[in-house]
C-alpha cells in the first residue's frame, strides 16, 4: 500500500510538471477503460499537502455524470454512518443525504469509470468499494469526519480507507462544498459571498458537475491523518449529486471466509442490510449462490444458528 501511494505522489509531480509546459506535445494521456475517456494529467491541480488532496477538472463527462444519476434515481435511501464502537451502519443526524451503492461493473460506462479511478489512483480495483451515489437536498448536509475507521470491525474487511474520490455529478447554485476544517491551505483560501459560512470554515471545494477529488486519509506510512477531517456542507440552493468511491489498503473484493459451517454474518453490517431489505435486493452477496455461500445468512435467517 505504501508503494502505491508513493508511485501517486511520483505521478501527481509529474502531472503538475506537464501542465506548467502548456505545450500540446507535453500532454501526457492515460489509456483507460474502452468506455470512458482517457487520463488528461493537466487537468490536476494538487490543493493541499495536509491532507493530500487533489482536484481533476472534467474527470467525468456529462454523459458518465448523468448515467449515474440515473441509475441511482429511483433507488435511493436515507444514507448511514459507521458506528464508532460497533462498525455497524446507524442512521445518524450528522448525514442527513440519501443514497445507493453502484454494483461493479455493472455496465460499461461504470466499468469505464471504475478503470480511470485505478489509473489515478495508482490503486488496484479490487481495493475499491462500490461506488455510492449521493443526493443533497435543499439543507442537507455531512458533518465533519473522517473516512478512516475508528473500529476493528470494519477494519477487517481491506483494512483502512486510504484515499476518497469524490466525483461531483451536478452543479449547486449555492453550498454544498466539500470542506476541509483541518487543511494546512485554509488560511490561505480567499472566500466571497458565493461561498458557504460552512466552507469558510476550512479550506473548501465547489461542487462542479464532472469534476472529481481526491485525498488521502492515511500518511504515506500508514498511520492515519487527522487532516484528512472533511465534510458536505449543507445545500443553500439546488441540489447536489455525487458519486464516492472509497479505496481501502488492501482487497475489498476478497474477504475472508469462515471455514466453520456455522451460520453466522461474516460482515459488521448484516444485521443493518438485512433491515434495509437487503437479502431481496442482493440476494447472491447477501445469502449465496451455487458458486457459494453468502456473507449474511444468519440475518437473512436462511440459516439455523445454535
Amino acid at each position: 500500500m505504501v508503494m502505491g501511494v508513493r508511485m501517486f505522489l511520483l505521478f501527481s509531480v509529474c502531472f503538475l510538471v506537464h501542465s506548467s509546459h502548456g505545450s500540446k506535445e507535453s500532454v501526457l494521456k492515460l489509456v483507460t477503460g474502452a468506455s470512458s475517456s482517457p487520463l488528461d494529467p493537466t487537468r490536476v491541480t494538487q490543493i493541499s499537502w495536509s491532507p493530500r488532496a487533489f482536484v481533476y477538472r472534467g474527470f467525468l463527462t456529462d454523459k458518465e455524470c448523468d448515467h449515474l444519476i440515473l441509475l441511482a434515481k429511483d433507488k435511493l435511501e436515507k444514507s448511514m454512518v459507521a458506528d464508532n464502537d460497533s462498525g455497524k451502519s446507524i442512521e445518524s443526524e450528522v448525514r442527513t443525504s440519501s443514497g445507493m451503492f453502484i454494483s461493479k461493473k455493472q455496465d460499461d460506462i461504470v466499468a469505464g469509470i471504475e478503470a480511470k479511478l485505478a489509473a489515478w489512483t495508482f490503486l488496484p480495483p479490487e481495493n475499491g468499494e462500490a461506488i455510492q451515489i449521493l443526493h443533497y437536498e435543499h439543507r442537507q448536509k455531512y458533518e465533519p469526519h473522517f473516512d478512516y475507521f475508528h473500529d476493528k470491525a470494519n477494519q477487517e474487511l481491506g483494512g483502512h480507507r486510504v484515499a476518497t474520490v469524490l466525483m461531483y455529478l451536478s452543479n449547486v447554485e449555492k453550498g454544498g462544498e466539500t470542506v476541509f476544517p483541518n487543511s494546512e491551505a485554509k488560511d490561505r483560501q480567499i472566500k466571497g459571498d458565493d461561498w458557504s459560512d460552512c466552507a469558510k470554515e476550512g479550506y473548501a471545494v465547489k461542487p462542479r458537475k464532472g469534476d472529481a477529488l481526491l485525498f488521502f486519509s492515511l500518511h504515506p506510512d500508514a498511520n492515519t491523518d487527522p487532516s484528512s477531517l472533511h465534510g458536505s456542507c449543507p445545500v443553500i440552493e439546488g441540489e447536489k449529486w455525487s458519486a464516492t468511491k472509497w479505496i481501502h489498503v488492501r482487497s475489498f473484493d476478497s474477504p475472508a471466509r469462515s471455514t466453520s459451517g456455522d451460520c453466522v454474518d461474516e460482515n459488521p453490517n448484516c444485521t443493518s442490510w438485512a433491515l434495509q431489505g437487503e437479502c431481496e435486493k442482493n440476494p447472491n452477496y447477501m445469502i449465496g449462490s451455487k458458486e457459494g455461500a453468502g456473507f449474511c445468512r444468519k440475518s437473512c435467517k436462511v440459516c439455523s444458528s445454535k
